[in-house]
């Protein structure tokens, strides 16, 4: 099955004030399939979130290629950028963050809906509430539907369950796990045992460079590389 998105030698580099240049991500590769449930674990700036913002040209990469579908995104802007973004969608990890806290989740909703009516749209999430009014998981359900409204062909999830109790983490990633069709996820997480409940592959990124990959199983109760194993030590 040919991938749904590959990404190839995509590197960052930032210049921060009385630090010169630091490179975020450097040379990382890799495909995700339909369907397919990839997760990308590390610690704090290992990369993983500059990645995500890379591929959904939140960011511009410095060098390397992204293609979506088949076709390279790396520089995409404008309308093109609008028509990358009804095959590509993202939650976040302060899901009330990204709803205008003047505008009921229904409306935000609304928004990602084509075709519908505005009545319509308003039954796909909490109509008359707002963001502030909600729980963290119904607001992070809220942000999902809005997300699956556009019928995205992906779908990347930035820490969207770490801000979550546990149980409401469950509910989260069942829900997720429950779509249907060849949707597929970009999972990125902090937390191993989320990742080896809930995806299919894992990347393990430091330092900006993907230093092992392989299954959970092998990649968690098998680890190669030494900065898996420490992270793996350092949660256990």
């Amino acid at each position: 099955m040919e991938p749904i998105l590959s990404v190839r030698e995509l590197t960052k580099t930032f210049s921060r004030p009385g630090q010169g240049k630091q490179t975020a991500v450097n040379g990382v590769s890799f495909d995700l399939r339909p369907g397919e449930r990839l997760g990308i674990i590390g610690e704090s700036g290992s990369g993983k979130t500059t990645v995500a913002n890379l591929i959904t040209r939140l960011l511009d990469a410095d060098g390397g290629r992204i293609l979506l579908d088949g076709e390279d995104i790396t520089s995409v802007t404008g309308r093109d950028l609008r028509r990358v973004y009804r095959k590509i969608q993202m939650v976040f990890q302060t899901p009330a963050e990204s709803f205008d806290p003047r505008r009921t989740l229904g409306d935000g909703v609304g928004e990602s809906l084509r075709g519908l009516s505005r009545r319509e749209a308003r039954q796909e999430a909490f109509a008359r509430r707002y963001p502030h009014e909600v729980s963290g998981g119904q607001c992070q359900r809220a942000a999902i539907a809005r997300a699956l409204a556009m019928g995205p062909k992906v779908l990347i999830c930035d820490e969207a369950t770490s801000a979550l109790d546990v149980t409401v983490q469950k509910e989260i990633l069942d829900l997720l796990r429950g779509l249907e069709g060849d949707l597929a996820i970009l999972f990125i997480c902090h937390d191993i045992s989320l990742v080896q409940q809930f995806c299919h592959r894992v990347l393990v990124m430091h330092r900006g460079e993907i230093v092992e990959q392989g299954t959970p199983d092998e990649v968690i109760c098998r680890p190669q590389h030494a900065y898996t194993r420490h992270l793996i030590d350092s949660v256990l």
